[in-house]
């Protein structure tokens, strides 16, 4: 990586504001990443091969790069002769590439003619200038969204064609459209129509739009979309190049995908589609997350659906919010940890206030979409306001229980970009908790120079205390096997003393076989 970025960059670090995180504990402490310009809709990913680096975009063209687990983000800006005009996708692939996917600016009368794929090869600058997916003259390409095949590093995108955007002429309709690239994004290939039943082009609820693609165990393409009826689905076996003769039904979405919010300029509850490539016990399992008013136009809800079967038969949608009925859940996005298999998911949340004071929410399942834990990332709430458009989605990355969760909100009539160090271990998401001992608290966290360290141990042991990266690789051993007696015990702990760089690291606590440890952050 190159983290002297040098073109239109900015390093944001936390302000003065958020200095109080330094004092004050926070299970999940927020993380300010950028504020100019109102952006909105981010998106996120983790580099699989360096979790440490991570990439996030937001509206219209802004990209944010962070070393260090997401503690701090430098910020630059995408340029390209096509043109950049949001609906940010990131996505890394196996060599360590990120790729940016948007919308185009063509000059007017032309209206984003095409869907463009930037890429930051090793994650060095510059950007690529940008390949397209697919051109056609006089047609819009809107609503994009990427995957990577981690088997092969090929590149699926997806997409909406509008004959005309925002056209009543019965004669103009939206189709979803897939191309896939073999080469890093450098050219694209095999495009495709998905959907057998077209849309009206009014970018509402008879308008198929929302297409995300996801790659199944043995390099099957999987993809679902809103429409006019209701959630579909389509698949692809052979890299894209066929597809089913006739979309599959998921299920209804009774209301549309497109309704009403107090506070927000739009809502959409189009589907995300995710599939589990673990190694774990439901390997294979296709997830589509969406949300709808069926239950009022007040009672705006998260659902999941789930197929056993590579998309053949669909379960039931089950409720993914546990509060109580009467409540707004909005702007749903969810991800798959590949590695331990567990589903997180984000959204907005308003079931703590009785107006539209917002917070956002997360929740896991651990057990294939069966159950759900939610539990509040945002450290206050915020009150939108819809003469300010606050974009149409949230994004979420995970990998090997490192959690980031990316969201817009607003203050003031000002957007911006924020993300949270999801701490899985607080959560008991990580590992159930040793029987002999446990991290009882990191005070503060974050912190700037020293921090307290407390666990407690149930009966004598030898155990070690150590600080790891977010690769694992020791980089402090503060207790080295040795014997401590039953009780609670602190430690204070200095990064200063041992040059540890602001980032995000790992305490951890193992005696034998057993384990506990819990995300501790450095900030500047």
């Amino acid at each position: 990586m190159n983290p002297n970025i040098n073109t239109r960059l900015i390093i944001s670090t936390l302000s003065a504001f958020f200095s109080i995180l330094t004092t004050t504990y926070c299970q999940h402490p927020n993380i300010f990443i950028w504020n100019g310009g109102n952006p909105n809709e981010p998106a996120i990913c983790i580099s699989p091969k360096n979790p440490a680096v991570m990439m996030a975009g937001a509206n219209l063209n802004q990209y944010y790069l962070s070393t260090d687990g997401g503690a701090n983000w430098a910020v630059g800006a995408l340029t390209s002769p096509y043109g950049v005009f949001g609906d940010p996708c990131v996505v890394v692939d196996t060599n360590q590439n990120f790729h940016f996917f948007h919308l185009s600016e063509p000059p007017w009368p032309s209206f984003i003619d095409r869907i463009v794929c930037q890429t930051l090869t090793g994650g060095v600058l510059p950007w690529s200038s940008g390949s397209y997916t697919y051109y056609l003259k006089g047609k819009s390409q809107d609503k994009d969204w990427a995957v990577v095949n981690p088997y092969n590093n090929e590149l699926y995108a997806c997409w909406t064609q509008f004959d005309s955007y925002q056209s009543n002429n019965p004669l103009d309709s939206t189709i979803i459209l897939f191309a896939k690239s073999t080469d890093e994004g450098n050219t694209w290939t095999n495009v495709n129509r998905l959907s057998r039943q077209a849309g009206d082009c009014m970018d509402s609820d008879s308008t198929v739009e929302g297409a995300v693609p996801a790659v199944g165990p043995n390099g099957e393409i999987y993809v679902s979309w809103s429409g006019p009826s209701g959630i579909l689905f389509d698949r692809s076996l052979d890299g894209g190049i066929s597809w089913l003769n006739q979309d599959i039904y998921v299920c209804d979405q009774p209301g549309g995908w497109d309704f009403s919010i107090p506070g927000i300029n739009r809502a959409n509850g189009m589907p995300v589609t995710c599939c589990d490539l673990s190694n774990g016990p439901y390997r294979g399992n296709i997830y589509i997350n969406f949300s709808d008013q069926r239950n009022s136009t007040e009672d705006t809800d998260i659902w999941l659906v789930k197929s056993t079967d590579s998309g053949n038969t669909w379960s039931q949608p089950k409720r993914v919010n546990d509060d109580p009925a009467g409540k707004q859940q909005f702007f749903t996005w969810m991800t798959v940890d590949q590695v331990t298999g567990y589903l997180y998911f984000v959204f907005y949340d308003r079931r703590n206030y009785a107006n539209d004071s917002t917070d956002v929410y997360m929740a896991v399942s651990k057990d294939g979409g069966e159950t759900f834990i939610n539990f509040r990332i945002s450290e206050s709430a915020f009150m939108p306001v819809s003469s300010v458009f606050f974009g149409d989605y949230t994004n979420v990355a995970a990998h090997d229980n490192i959690v980031r969760p990316i969201w817009t909100r607003m203050d003031n009539n000002t957007t911006s970009i924020f993300t949270a160090l999801v701490d899985v271990s607080a959560m008991g998401i990580d590992h159930p908790l040793s029987p002999f001992f446990n991290i009882d608290q990191i005070f503060p966290n974050p912190f700037r120079q020293t921090t307290t360290l407390s666990y407690t141990i149930q009966q004598p042991c030898r155990l070690s205390l150590k600080i790891v990266n977010l690769l694992g690789k020791e980089v402090v051993t503060l207790i080295n096997n040795e014997n401590r007696p039953a009780g609670k015990h602190t430690e204070t702990f200095d990064a200063t003393k041992h040059k540890l760089s602001p980032g995000v690291y790992f305490l951890q606590l193992s005696c034998g076989t057993s384990m506990d440890k819990r995300e501790m952050v450095i900030i500047k």
